[in-house]
């Protein structure tokens, strides 16, 4: 049994219930669907925590995935990191990667119903704007319904200058009562982008003609650009399909399936890996602007 914030945020809606915690990032620790629980990575969530691993359904800010260096210049400002900051995440290649770690974001609450919670964080601290020097708000909205999660994420920026948006999303999916070999994965037609040994964007892109396929063996950490930015992936088995569904902002997506682990993350992101440095797909919000992104899991019963 996983360790509950003692502000944690619990919804439901029919045979549905979602559990968020707003001193841990607002991260999602739990989605239940008749009693099964769908997240992967949450039985120890406090232990991840203090790592500053991902887990559950955490939002990546304010970058997802990993930057090539430690430094970036973005929106006129340059930024030079230490390694030795206690607010970065470092990867296996020793880059790093998911921007602030969530259990160091603290949200308010602003609204909680049964089957919806509202939530903000102000990016306005010092030792968040030595990492990410933009100030903004954002906001979350997560809905729930009989048949899945819906997440609304908006970012306002402040009045001083325009905010480059990168951030994105990591759930951690998982089928119950099915070996993960026999859990069937199908993605839609996208380009794949061209990754460097470090998982790094090299600029190329590739057609990808999409997936329909059982798991087995297969190893994935691929990043893809989605031509309409409305796609939908899932994952299928022992009679239930999970799918994200990528409603509104997210232009690009991260599918990591690593072999040997019980969990499929389908990520959406709003820029590609290391757009702070690159530029590629770096999106910016005008001050005083506001830039709106939202996907949604679904959950149903198949034959």
């Amino acid at each position: 049994m996983q360790q509950m914030s003692k502000s944690a945020c619990a919804i439901v809606s029919g045979d549905t219930e979602a559990v968020f915690l707003p001193d841990r990032g607002m991260v999602c620790s739990s989605l239940r669907h008749r009693g099964a629980e769908l997240l992967r990575r949450v039985q120890d969530i406090e232990v991840l925590a203090a790592r500053g691993s991902a887990a559950g359904i955490p939002l990546l800010h304010p970058w997802a995935n990993r930057l090539a260096a430690y430094g970036y210049r973005a929106a006129g400002r340059g930024v030079t990191l230490a390694p030795s900051s206690p607010l970065l995440h470092i990867d296996e290649f020793g880059l790093p990667i998911h921007g602030v770690p969530w259990p160091n974001l603290v949200w308010q609450v602003t609204e909680a119903k049964k089957d919806r919670v509202l939530s903000h964080l102000e990016w306005d601290r010092d030792e968040l704007l030595a990492i990410f020097p933009f100030r903004h708000r954002l906001e979350m909205a997560a809905t729930l319904r009989p048949d899945g999660l819906t997440l609304e994420t908006t970012l306002l920026a402040g009045q001083e200058r325009p905010v480059p948006v990168s951030f994105g999303f990591h759930p951690y999916l998982g089928l119950p009562d099915l070996a993960r070999s026999q859990w069937r994965l199908r993605l839609p037609p996208m380009r794949r982008l061209a990754l460097d040994d470090q998982q790094i964007p090299t600029g190329k892109e590739e057609p990808f003609d999409g997936m329909d396929a059982e798991l087995g063996e297969l190893h994935l950490d691929d990043g893809f650009a989605l031509p309409k930015g409305t796609e939908s992936f899932s994952l299928e088995g022992a009679g239930r399909r999970i799918s994200v569904e990528l409603l509104e902002g997210y232009c690009y997506a991260q599918v990591f399936a690593p072999h040997g682990k019980e969990y499929v993350a389908l990520e959406p992101m709003t820029a590609p890996t290391n757009a702070l440095r690159s530029g590629d797909g770096l999106r910016l919000v005008q001050p005083g602007g506001r830039f709106r992104a939202a996907f949604r899991i679904v959950v149903d019963a198949i034959p």
